[in-house]
């Protein structure tokens, strides 16, 4: 198993591609540390689902654009699991609006979790691998929105560029302590959260417009995370590993 011995953290790991990411780890070998902020009976059945997998687990609540949280997050990782190897900054919220029509309330609501809370959890994931001298791998759920900026997108579609820049100065700065940086860029995925904003009539028409005729699952991603989290990429770092589909190809004849 490509993750055995090694202990992983994800934000916003109660459902979609945090929780794919944390049963894709633990299929691999990994404990787990299981985020979320809201939906924690969600949270418990992930946790369930890891232990069958013969694997520990535990659940920690918490809103990730509070340091604080972040803090607890990885200590209560160390106190329960041992340590910590692997940081997934999967956590986001977003407000979809025009840019006009947009509040401070809105720009708070969506930085404080997707821009600062990656910066959080990144900053105190990577002092703890520091210590523990081993190195590790820390990898941010980015998104194609971070430079194709569609409307009504301003806050999401700018805080996933930040996140980018961020993971890659970070990898600059730690690649000579052997802990890895890396982003990972899904498109449109079928997950829970797409149902906030689009119809399922909506999702499935729109994915048959797409250059693989279909959404990624949460599996697509998450697979996409253990390559990252493993020894299979000793090497990679500040890399960018686009998971989509195709999404970004130019979707008209050529």
């Amino acid at each position: 198993m490509k993750l055995e011995g090694k202990v992983a953290l994800v934000t916003g790991s109660n459902r979609g591609i945090g929780a794919g990411c944390v049963l894709e780890m633990a299929k691999q070998g990994a404990d787990v540390a299981i985020n979320y902020r809201s939906h924690a009976d969600e949270a418990r059945q992930v946790a369930e689902r890891v232990r069958a997998l013969g694997r520990r687990a535990i659940v920690i609540g918490g809103d990730v654009g509070d340091r604080a949280v972040n803090e607890k997050l990885v200590d209560q990782t160390v106190s329960n699991l041992g340590r910590l190897d692997i940081f997934v900054a999967n956590a986001v919220t977003s407000v979809r609006k025009p840019f006009v029509e947009l509040t401070p309330e809105d720009v708070e609501f969506t930085w404080r979790v997707a821009l600062f809370g990656v910066f959080h959890g990144m900053q105190l994931a990577a002092r703890q691998m520091l210590k523990q001298t081993s190195g590790g791998s820390i990898i941010v759920i980015s998104s194609v929105h971070a430079y194709m900026p569609y409307r009504s997108g301003a806050l999401y579609n700018t805080a996933k560029a930040g996140v980018n820049h961020l993971a890659l100065t970070v990898a600059n700065e730690l690649a000579g302590d052997n802990i890895r940086v890396n982003i990972i860029e899904p498109g449109w995925t079928d997950t829970p959260g797409e149902r906030q904003f689009v119809s399922d009539e909506r999702i499935y028409a729109a994915a048959k417009k797409l250059p693989m005729k279909r959404l990624a699952t949460v599996e697509d991603i998450a697979r996409g995370v253990v390559y990252l989290a493993s020894d299979d990429a000793a090497y990679v770092t500040g890399a960018n590993l686009r998971i989509d589909g195709g999404f970004v190809l130019p979707n008209h004849p050529s």
